[in-house]
């Protein structure tokens, strides 16, 4: 049996009121008494039991952490980031799996019932009404990776998608390349369609330059792969934009094995700067998402969001940067 509260306050000579409030964040207890618990419950080995304690604040301390694409290994990244950074605040994660979800009224129900203090949403694919179905429950929700929008209806925090599509397409045309593409994720991802957007308007100011666009069915590597072996059906543009990294990488592999060059006769740039671009067996030229920052701005907010339910919806963007690597031509 653990040691109790109870046996606490007998060896500090305390109240049992008192070795609680010792322990509750907030609670009122002089220093005297506080330290008193504090060695007592050291020589006994004693630790407070959370859920009991949540019981008496009404805060469990859990956020809710919902993902939906396991099979891009940059998730790994961001649940590292992210449960470190809950564990670091005193924080505990709730991991809800959305993979292949259309609905997300099971996982409404389910953090409910957990009594979550908050939810993060973490997902670029994920449309804005999964995170505003939280919002509508009453709990306290941040997008992260979510759609930028001047007037958001959650707090988002991620990257302006747009502004990395002109990005990519104003790099491929500094190197020189005319006939260019957009290789993209599904369809209907809002990081999809911004991406493109952002890529096909910066080429409508270089009329010189042509390009096409097409979509893998996933943010996968096999999808990558699958869609560059059928656009390899046909003649291939001179350099592609993938949507992100994993695309890109199927590509370089469909590529190599139909016996082209990277970067010598098609050009690759990726989006993320996962760990595996910087691989030298891959090298990937890509532009940077700062991970890490959209992590800790997102656990910042869903903080005060918890603290303060009726605080405005607010967008936190982080700017990105073209990492150069070896799969572009060099800059004339």
């Amino acid at each position: 049996m653990g040691v109790t509260l109870k046996e606490v306050a007998e060896r500090a000579g305390v109240s049992r009121s008192a070795v609680s409030r010792t322990f509750t964040d907030g609670a009122s207890v002089s220093a005297k008494t506080r330290a008193k618990v504090e060695k007592a419950a050291s020589e006994l080995g004693y630790a407070p039991n959370a859920l009991a304690s949540s019981l008496t604040t009404g805060r469990t301390k859990l956020i809710g952490l919902i993902a939906n694409n396991f099979h891009n290994p940059l998730i790994l990244e961001v649940f590292d980031l992210f449960t470190r950074g809950l564990q670091d605040r005193g924080l505990r994660p709730l991991l809800v799996n959305l993979s292949d979800a259309t609905d997300p009224a099971a996982s409404v129900r389910m953090l409910r019932q957990y009594s979550v203090d908050g939810v993060i949403v973490a997902s670029s694919t994920l449309p804005p009404s999964f995170a505003e179905a939280f919002k509508a429950a009453g709990l306290p929700v941040v997008h992260a990776f979510g759609r930028y929008s001047t007037a958001p209806d959650v707090h988002v925090v991620g990257i302006d998608n747009v502004a990395c599509g002109r990005m990519a397409a104003k790099t491929l045309v500094d190197r020189g390349y005319r006939q260019v593409a957009f290789l993209g994720g599904p369809r209907t991802a809002t990081s999809t369609q911004d991406r493109m957007a952002g890529f096909v308007a910066e080429l409508a100011a270089h009329p010189q330059v042509s390009a096409s666009t097409s979509f893998a069915t996933e943010y996968t590597f096999d999808a990558g792969r699958a869609e560059m072996q059928r656009l390899l059906q046909h003649t291939p543009a001179e350099a592609y934009f993938c949507g992100d990294d994993l695309l890109a990488v199927g590509a370089l592999s469909a590529l190599q094995e139909a016996g082209l060059s990277v970067p010598g006769d098609v050009g690759l740039i990726g989006l993320n700067d996962m760990e595996m671009a910087r691989w030298q067996m891959i090298g990937l030229t890509t532009i940077r998402q700062p991970v890490a920052q959209i992590i800790d701005a997102a656990i910042e907010l869903v903080v005060e969001a918890s603290e303060t339910p009726d605080r405005r919806p607010e967008t936190r963007l982080f700017p990105c940067h073209v990492v150069e690597r070896q799969t572009l031509r060099a800059l004339p």
